[in-house]
């Protein structure tokens, strides 16, 4: 598996294909067309591969980051970017993912296009619905993924207590072990 989804949550473990977007080199997932398509595939939204080319990368990096930039926005309590609004309206007005039975099992069958169309649909529903005061960074100050606080308490602070989470606890449990040392 290529690509990591830490959130639960497609449309922004989708954003999070663009890794630590703040440092000076972020790191790229989709970084060619078969990496985009290894993506829809791997978070279990087509069954085979779409065909994708350079021009559906560069339409599904806009959609990417026109989730990011209306969910920055959103954390950050201020007006959504007008033009991110309409790129991720536009989006979602085209056919979503097929769904079929076959057989007895559900098959999921689409183009690049479909699969960003079925991305923006939920990224609309998540920032237009009561989840969007649920969203929130991820706590490790070098990363930027984003997700949605559904613990309990609402008090989720890391995009994945596997990777970030581990990472900050482990980081201070050295630091206060120098500290004691010291």
């Amino acid at each position: 598996m290529t690509h990591a989804f830490p959130c639960g949550t497609l449309p922004l473990d989708f954003v999070g294909t663009l890794r630590a977007r703040r440092n000076p080199s972020p790191t790229e997932k989709l970084d060619n067309p078969a990496a985009l398509s290894d993506w829809f595939v791997e978070a279990g939204m087509l069954d085979d591969a779409p065909p994708a080319d350079d021009a559906a990368l560069a339409r599904a990096v806009e959609v990417r980051e026109s989730i990011y930039s209306l969910v920055d926005a959103t954390i950050r309590h201020q007006p959504l970017p007008a033009e991110a609004i309409a790129h991720l309206n536009a989006a979602s007005a085209a056919l979503p993912v097929r769904l079929e039975l076959r057989d007895g099992t559900l098959r999921r069958s689409g183009t690049v296009d479909e699969g960003l169309a079925s991305l923006a649909r939920e990224a609309v529903a998540i920032l237009g619905g009561e989840e969007a005061a649920l969203l929130r960074e991820c706590g490790r100050p070098e990363c930027t993924q984003v997700y949605l606080d559904r613990s309990r308490g609402h008090r989720r602070e890391w995009c994945s207590m596997k990777t970030c989470g581990n990472r900050v606890k482990a980081s201070a449990f050295r630091e206060r072990q120098r500290a004691a040392a010291a």
